[in-house]
């Protein structure tokens, strides 16, 4: 059997069961898992968590490493209000590797959200996008504006700092691997300390289990094909930076929630004002000593999220 088959077989037993409990509002939150197929072939995952489907759908969009898990305490809070579909993207979590490494990049993820969004029958949505999340939710916004009845955009804009991309650079497509949830919860906190300076060692579990997975040899690994950092690699910053305001832009209709960690290395403050000037509705929330990215289980990221959805339909 191929290391790419034996992969899509490995345990799922720890990610099917992380996630179903919210512990912070102490509600149970079932969901059920979507498949679709990619323009090349792959089978790729979802998680839908049911709600009243006269409301809006909110859509929930992961950062670079990470996976559909990291909403899974929003999600609670969200259903059965409404809707909710947090995605893995391709090669990450439940979806499949990509064959061609080359594929992982934002064209590619955004052709295959809107695959899913037809096969659901979703024409409108309220977009959550972490980091490469909110890329993709600006994207999708400027493809079709009227689609994207509102967005939160968590610790990304149209200019990313370069000294964040260079610490992403650093660490994407290291692939360790860890003999127990707790060795990869101290990994974590030596790693990210400065990030999450108020975490403590439950919270570092709790982080380990959403970005990582039993792998087949019985190891805690990430859960992501270390293939993703290729398009990095193949980037030798020679190619300017493309202007993205105009991404940005086309959310200008629509109510907009802005979350910037308080250190962040990836959104500076300075680019938060200017959006906020662009857009004078946005909702700006900064997250005192949290880095990139806040993980919107904070009181204040949660209290602006349930007041964006309470404006709209």
């Amino acid at each position: 059997m191929s290391a790419w088959a034996q992969r899509r077989k490995r345990p799922t037993e720890d990610r099917l069961r992380i996630g179903r409990f919210d512990r912070t509002a102490g509600n149970m939150a079932s969901f059920e898992t979507l498949s679709w197929q990619s323009g090349d072939g792959l089978t790729l995952r979802a998680r839908l968590y049911p709600g009243d489907s006269a409301r809006t759908t909110v859509l929930c969009l992961p950062g670079l490493t990470r996976n559909a898990r990291d909403f899974e305490d929003l999600a609670a809070a969200i259903a059965p209000e409404r809707q909710v579909i947090c995605l893995d993207l391709r090669g990450r979590g439940e979806s499949d590797y990509a064959r061609d490494p080359a594929t992982y990049t934002p064209a590619h993820y955004v052709e295959d959200i809107e695959r899913l969004l037809v096969e659901q029958g979703v024409e409108r949505f309220i977009a959550v996008g972490t980091s490469l999340g909110g890329l993709l939710t600006m994207m999708l916004a400027a493809r079709a504006p009227d689609r994207v009845m509102g967005a939160v955009l968590n610790d990304i804009g149209p200019v990313i700092e370069p000294s964040g991309l260079a610490r992403i650079r650093e660490y994407v497509g290291q692939g360790r691997s860890f003999e127990t949830w707790m060795h990869a919860a101290r990994a974590l906190s030596e790693a990210q300390g400065d990030i999450y300076p108020e975490f403590e060692t439950s919270d570092w579990l709790r982080l380990a289990k959403r970005l990582m997975v039993v792998g087949s040899g019985g190891r805690i690994v990430f859960d992501y094909d270390m293939k993703i950092a290729e398009p990095f690699e193949s980037d030798d910053g020679a190619t300017p930076a493309p202007d993205l305001w105009p991404l940005f832009d086309a959310l200008s209709e629509r109510p907009v929630v802005l979350f910037r960690g308080g250190v962040s290395d990836i959104l500076s403050a300075d680019t938060a004002e200017r959006m906020k000037e662009r857009h004078p509705a946005l909702d700006l929330v900064t997250v005192p000593g949290v880095g990139h990215a806040p993980t919107l289980d904070e009181a204040p990221c949660r209290a602006a999220i349930l007041r964006l959805l309470g404006r709209l339909p």
